[in-house]
């Protein structure tokens, strides 16, 4: 049972300044937008996170970045959510998804890791998949490139061109599942 009605938001990525603009990171981006709106800064935790105590409107919020990288994601989460005792059907996680063409948005309560590293981190440290999902669509890699490899690159220019307006519409559909309940957003936002 969580402590309070307190919700917590992590926008996965990897840790530095050479990963900002990769596709793996574009739950990270999505943080950084959702800090921005309630102008405020993330602040090194112990939990190896970077993370934010706020409010989006009514609703309580943890946003937070882990400071690991993408597939030691788990430590920190779990970290992170036992200090502030939240509840997993509290949490919500921001990221990339290979099986989505660009831009496509989903939301879902639990499901597998579907080979995100990431996810099977999140899945191994929390010991449950039942958390919320924000699933940001970067499309499979040209020809018989490596997934990781197209994950560790920058959107192309093309994909640049439309990077915030999708980041926006992410930062959005995160507010929305807070303030109205999955199946709310579900309808709004999935694509």
């Amino acid at each position: 049972m969580p402590a309070d009605d307190r919700w917590l938001v992590v926008g996965l990525g990897n840790p530095g300044p050479g990963y900002s603009g990769h596709r793996h990171n574009v739950g990270a981006m999505v943080a950084d937008l959702l800090a921005d709106r309630v102008g405020s800064r993330f602040r090194a935790h112990k939990t190896r996170v970077d993370l934010i105590e706020t409010r989006f409107g009514a609703v309580p919020v943890i946003l937070a970045k882990p400071r690991s990288y993408m597939n030691e994601s788990g430590g920190p989460v779990c970290a992170v959510r036992d200090f502030f005792k939240i509840d997993p059907s509290r949490l919500v996680v921001i990221h990339d998804e290979l099986d989505l063409p660009f831009g496509t948005l989903r939301l879902k309560l639990g499901g597998g890791d579907n080979g995100h590293n990431g996810l099977r981190s999140l899945r191994a440290a929390l010991g449950t998949g039942d958390w919320h999902r924000v699933r940001f669509g970067v499309g499979r890699p040209p020809g018989r490139m490596d997934p990781a490899a197209f994950l560790l690159r920058d959107f192309s220019a093309a994909e640049r061109k439309e990077l915030p307006f999708l980041v926006d519409r992410t930062a959005d559909a995160v507010e929305a599942l807070l303030a109205d309940g999955l199946e709310r957003a579900q309808n709004a936002y999935n694509s």
